[in-house]
C-alpha cells in the first residue's frame, strides 16, 4: 500500500448517478442479447429465427453457400439424399460433398448431427 492510498483511505461507494448509468448499461446489454435471439438470421437465401440458431453454429451457418444450404434445409424437412439431388438438380454424390461441406464449417462430428441441427433449424413447427 502506498502512501496516498493510506492517506485517502478506503474508495467512497458509487454516487446515484454512477449507479444508474452502470444499471442502464446492464439493460442495454440485456436487450442487445434479446435482441439477438428474436431477429431473423440469414442462412444462405434462407431466412429463420434467431432463437432457432444455436449461438455456437451462428458463425458457421453464416459461410455456408447456396448449395449448402439449400441441403441444409431439405435435410431439415426430413428429405432422403436421392430426393435432394432430384430437387436441387445435382448428384447424389454431389449432395453428400455439400454435406460434408457443411459438417467441416460447423465443426460437427457427422451426418447425425448435421441432420438434428437442420430439424432444428428448418423444421416446420405446424
Amino acid at each position: 500500500m502506498t502512501s496516498a492510498t493510506a492517506l485517502r483511505g478506503p474508495a467512497p461507494p458509487p454516487s446515484d448517478a454512477e449507479q444508474l448509468a452502470q444499471l442502464i448499461a446492464e439493460l442495454r446489454a440485456a436487450e442487445q442479447r434479446r435482441g439477438a435471439a428474436t431477429r431473423e438470421i440469414r442462412i444462405g437465401e434462407f431466412t429463420v429465427p434467431g432463437w432457432r440458431v444455436p449461438l455456437l453454429h451462428l458463425a458457421g451457418l453464416q459461410t455456408l453457400t447456396r448449395n449448402e444450404a439449400a441441403v441444409l434445409r431439405f435435410l431439415g424437412w426430413g428429405r432422403a439424399n436421392g430426393d435432394i439431388g432430384t430437387l436441387l438438380n445435382m448428384t447424389e454424390n454431389t449432395v453428400r460433398t455439400h454435406m460434408n461441406n457443411a459438417i467441416r464449417k460447423l465443426d460437427l462430428d457427422g451426418v447425425r448431427e448435421l441432420n438434428s441441427l437442420a430439424g432444428l433449424l428448418f423444421l416446420p413447427l405446424e
